[in-house]
């Protein structure tokens, strides 16, 4: 192999890898995996039952992934949301992120003025 060869070679398989990485879940996966969530976040994520439970919609896709899989390992407690999300993947967790940060929702960056 020419050492153009090599490096071009070298060059796709680490963009294939990035592109995986940065694929994200599949929110119409999510969609059909987050109907229980619905009962408690509302139909959107954007209409929780009660003030403190929160809105998930429009909320940044890592974060709730971040957020899933700490009450799946205990590193955060809520006994429903353990219970729920204990029981799913990580494929499920990405599914479900990439379906509410998808949705609209009255979620703000904060600005300095």
């Amino acid at each position: 192999m020419t050492v153009k060869f090599k490096i071009l070679l070298a060059t796709s398989l680490l963009s294939l890898i990035a592109t995986s990485a940065l694929a994200g879940g599949d929110s119409a996966a999510g969609e059909e995996k987050a109907v229980v969530c619905q009962s408690c976040h509302g139909p959107s994520g954007n209409q929780s039952i009660t003030p403190d439970i929160p809105v998930l919609a429009g909320q940044y896709e890592d974060y709730l992934e971040h957020a899933l899989k700490a009450y799946r390992s205990g590193d955060r407690q809520q006994a429903v949301m353990s219970t729920f999300a204990g029981q799913l993947s990580d494929q499920d967790i990405a599914d479900i992120a990439a379906y509410f940060a998808e949705q609209s929702g009255d979620l703000k960056d904060l600005s300095i003025n």
